[in-house]
C-alpha cells in the first residue's frame, strides 16, 4: 500500500494511492490524520483495503493535492554517513567499520515539490539520495536475523547537505538539519510490497540530468545490519525514520574544478525503485 500525507484548511490528512486517485483516510477514519496512527493500529489498514475494494470514498486527484513529507513527526531521524562503497571512494574516505550515525530534525522535513530555501550563507549545497526506513514498531536491541520484522515501510529521501556548513567543524549537524533539508516521499510503501530493500534501483536527478545512478546492493551495511545497530545503542520508535545512506555521484565527489553546486531555481528529483519519485526546487531566500 502506497501512504501519503496531504496538507489541507484542517490540517494534515493521511491518503492512500490506488489506480483511480487517492482516497482520504483521514475521512474515511475520522482521528487517523498522520501516518503514526495506522502505525499504531494497522488493523486500520485492512479498513482501507475494504474501502478501496468497495469504492465507498471518492477518488481525489494527486496532482492537486498538497503533499507533505510521508512521515510528519518521527521522533528520530537517524542517518548513515558513508554507507555505500563507491560514494566512500569518492569522498576518499576509508570503508567504515561500523555505521557512521549523525541525525536530522523534524525542521528539516519537506514534501513532494516543495521549494527548500537555499541558506545565505552557504554556497555548497549538495543532493543524496537514499532509501528511507520507517519503524513500524518499538525496536530495541533487535538481531540482525529478526530486524526487518520491525519495519512499516521504505520511502524515497533526499539527504540535502550544505557542504561548507557540515565541514564547518567535526559535527556534521549544522549543514544536514537545515530548514527543509530532509524532503521525504511522495509515498511511504508498506514494507510487504517491497520484496528486497537490499536490491533496489536508486536515482537523482538535477534538472532532468542524471547525477547518480546505483543499487542498494552497494550499500556497506545493509537495512538489517542498519536497524539491529541503531537497536543496541537507542530504543527505535514506531515511526522513526531512517536514512541508509546515499550512492556515487554527489557534487561533493567531483573534482574542485567540475563542481557547479545546487543554485536558485534547480529541480531535483530522486527515486528510489518502487517509492516514487520526489521532486523540490530549490530556491533562495
Amino acid at each position: 500500500m502506497k501512504l501519503l500525507t496531504f496538507r489541507t484548511d484542517e490540517g494534515n490528512h493521511l491518503g492512500v494511492k490506488t489506480e483511480k486517485g487517492v482516497i482520504d483516510i483521514t475521512e474515511m477514519l475520522p482521528g487517523v490524520s498522520d501516518v503514526k496512527a495506522v502505525i499504531r493500529n494497522p488493523d486500520q489498514l485492512t479498513l482501507v483495503e475494504l474501502a478501496i475494494r468497495e469504492g465507498t470514498f471518492p477518488f481525489m486527484d494527486e496532482e492537486q493535492l498538497d503533499i507533505g513529507p510521508c512521515v510528519d513527526n518521527p521522533e528520530k531521524i537517524v542517518c548513515v554517513g558513508l554507507n555505500y562503497q563507491k560514494h566512500a571512494k569518492e569522498s576518499n574516505a576509508a570503508i567504515p567499520e561500523q555505521p557512521i550515525l549523525f541525525n536530522k530534525y523534524n525542521n528539516a522535513l519537506a514534501g513532494h515539490k516543495d521549494n527548500v530555501n537555499l541558506p545565505s550563507d552557504s554556497r555548497q549545497v549538495d543532493y543524496e539520495v537514499e532509501l528511507g526506513i520507517v519503524m513500524g514498531k518499538e525496536a530495541k536491541e533487535v538481531s540482525k536475523e529478526n530486524a526487518l520484522d520491525y519495519v512499516f515501510g521504505y520511502c524515497s529521501a533526499n539527504d540535502l547537505s550544505a557542504r561548507d556548513l557540515q565541514f564547518r567543524s567535526n559535527q556534521w549537524l549544522l549543514g544536514k538539519s537545515l530548514d527543509g533539508f530532509c524532503p521525504l516521499g511522495p509515498y511511504l510503501v508498506t514494507a510487504d510490497e517491497v520484496e528486497n530493500p537490499n536490491a533496489l534501483d536508486v536515482s537523482c536527478t538535477v534538472n532532468g540530468e542524471v547525477r547518480q545512478q546505483s543499487n542498494t546492493k552497494d550499500m556497506i551495511f545493509f537495512c538489517d545490519e542498519i536497524i539491529s545497530y541503531m537497536s543496541h545503542y537507542m530504543t527505535l520508535k514506531p515511526g522513526d525514520v531512517i536514512l541508509t545512506g546515499t550512492p556515487e555521484g554527489v557534487i561533493l565527489g567531483y573534482e574542485e574544478s567540475s563542481q557547479v553546486w545546487l543554485k536558485d531555481g534547480d529541480q531535483v528529483a530522486v527515486a528510489v525503485e518502487g517509492l516514487g519519485k520526489l521532486v523540490n526546487v530549490m530556491k533562495l531566500k
